[in-house]
């Protein structure tokens, strides 16, 4: 059994770029950065960086060129691809990741990801629009009344 199955959550990096397929189809390069942060032995905070170049066809690709820009939110979840290359004599690599999934985080705003099948709210006269979320009980939860 063989599995190439890659799943990043990150940042884009840049604009993603579209470009037409001569068949027809739509592609999409972009890239996203990947954080990771730990402590070190003495307590440190340590942080590094990984980025990583996404390819999205079809439909997503024309989705995600019209809604993602630099700085967005994204889940991918697609498979690993390398592709090899000659210049000026040296043989050159470039790992992407080829999407099959593209989903978008919240936006910078704080609202929520922007998708043609969601419609924004109206609000009526001086009315706060209500925050997003989960709405908690106000109450105390005693843990003996949990049944297990």
């Amino acid at each position: 059994m063989y599995l190439n199955k890659a799943i990043i959550i990150g940042n884009l990096t840049r604009d993603p770029e579209l470009k037409a397929l001569p068949s027809g189809g739509q592609v999409v390069n972009m890239g996203v950065a990947t954080n990771r942060v730990w402590k070190d032995k003495e307590g440190n905070k340590q942080e590094s960086v990984e980025f990583h170049n996404i390819v999205v066809f079809g439909r997503q690709a024309e989705t995600s060129a019209q809604y993602l820009k630099k700085g967005s939110s994204v889940l991918i979840e697609g498979r690993l691809q390398t592709q090899s290359w000659e210049a000026d004599g040296v043989k050159k690599y470039r790992t992407e990741i080829v999407a099959d999934r593209v989903q978008f985080g919240p936006r910078k705003d704080g609202g929520a990801p922007s998708s043609s099948a969601q419609s924004e709210p109206v609000n009526k006269g001086d009315e706060a629009p209500k925050p997003e979320g989960i709405d908690y009980p106000a109450e105390e939860i005693n843990p003996e009344d949990i049944p297990f």
